[in-house]
């Protein structure tokens, strides 16, 4: 291992992302960011820092009547020939510009500038957010140290294009399975088709009327669609299987117990496996802190369709919502970037709502 890398957390907002996006970190690999993150926050005499593996912990302690939390996670997909980072006018390129160092790179500045900001604040950087949920950094704290997440109100800085997206809907994949009776396709009438016993489930999906569900004002649309189906053995053989796969976003009002519930109804009498699932997550914008974050950064809020970490803090009965620099349709890219305008804003709007 080399020497840790230096972040100096005086310099602007759009220089420290940049010197984020240059400390390569891809996901299973944040020990360098990692280090760096922890050498800067624990110079900064305010703040408790805890660490636990390539996660960061840091807190204030001025015994406000709220706490809120703000988090971002530290990790890249893989290199696509876009690093190190480039400035050109009023736009910075990179990989992680988008998602989500230029989140973090606000947070970092807020942890270093604010003292004694109005409500107490816990940041949080964590690893392996791009890969399987077992090595999700969030996810182990939230298990192994949930004391250190405790907060009234939380932001994850993931990039939503320096708007406010309160809470996220949960999402759960299933296979729809049929079974049947190979026989040649010549002597049909031997044998029992499974895929088309499939025509019911894809005709009951074609019928279906999703909700649309209102909760703190805002309105989630649900959504039960076929995203995959797969069956047949070769071209003169009746199939004996097919598997059709379902994915049910569902609003953040029910559990996935709830989810799981509504597909066994939907689909009875289908065999029907779960593949996949994750929680929703309520905007609670009715919390004193929440309202006052929303009025901070100018009153405009939509619905998260998508699915984000957000869930992770209601799991432990947090509010969350979503609120970063980026446009997330270009998370991932080769041509990722971030505005200087977006990183700005949102670093000054939320100074705004954390000062006296």
């Amino acid at each position: 291992m080399g020497d840790v890398p230096e972040l100096d957390l005086s310099v602007g907002v759009v220089d420290l992302t940049a010197d984020l996006v240059n400390i390569a970190s891809e996901s299973l690999h944040e020990d360098d960011i990692a280090d760096a993150v922890e050498r800067a926050l624990s110079a900064l005499p305010h703040l408790t820092v805890h660490r636990d593996g390539h996660s960061i912990v840091a807190a204030t302690s001025l015994g406000r009547s709220e706490r809120v939390v703000i988090a971002g996670h530290l990790d890249t997909v893989p290199e696509n020939g876009n690093l190190p980072a480039r400035l050109d006018g009023e736009t910075l390129w990179g990989l992680g510009t988008c998602d989500m160092k230029g989140g973090v790179a606000v947070a970092l500045k807020l942890a270093a500038e604010l003292g004694a900001p109005v409500r107490d604040v816990t940041y949080v950087f964590y690893e392996a957010e791009e890969i399987a949920a077992e090595y999700n950094g969030l996810g182990r704290i939230a298990r192994e140290h949930p004391e250190w997440l405790e907060g009234d109100f939380a932001i994850l800085m993931e990039p939503s294009n320096a708007g406010v997206e309160a809470g996220c809907q949960g999402t759960m994949r299933a296979d729809i399975r049929t079974s049947g009776e190979r026989s040649h396709s010549a002597r049909w009438w031997m044998g029992s088709n499974a895929i088309h016993k499939l025509g019911a489930a894809l005709r009951t999906l074609d019928d279906y009327a999703p909700r649309e569900v209102p909760i703190d004002g805002l309105v989630y649309r649900e959504g039960l669609n076929a995203v995959g189906i797969r069956g047949g053995v070769s071209g003169n053989v009746i199939p004996d299987e097919a598997v059709l796969t379902v994915n049910f976003r569902f609003a953040p009002d029910r559990s996935e117990d709830d989810a799981l519930a509504h597909l066994r109804e939907v689909f009875a009498g289908y065999d029907l496996t779960v593949t996949d699932s994750a929680p929703g997550a309520l905007p609670g914008l009715a919390r004193p802190a929440a309202a006052a974050f929303i009025e901070a950064v100018g009153g405009q809020v939509g619905p998260k369709f998508g699915w984000t970490d957000v869930a992770k803090f209601t799991l432990l009965g947090i509010p969350a919502v979503n609120y970063g620099p980026g446009d997330p349709s270009f998370a991932h890219k080769a041509d990722e970037h971030v505005p200087v305008a977006h990183l700005r804003s949102v670093h000054e709007r939320l100074t705004r709502w954390l000062t006296p």
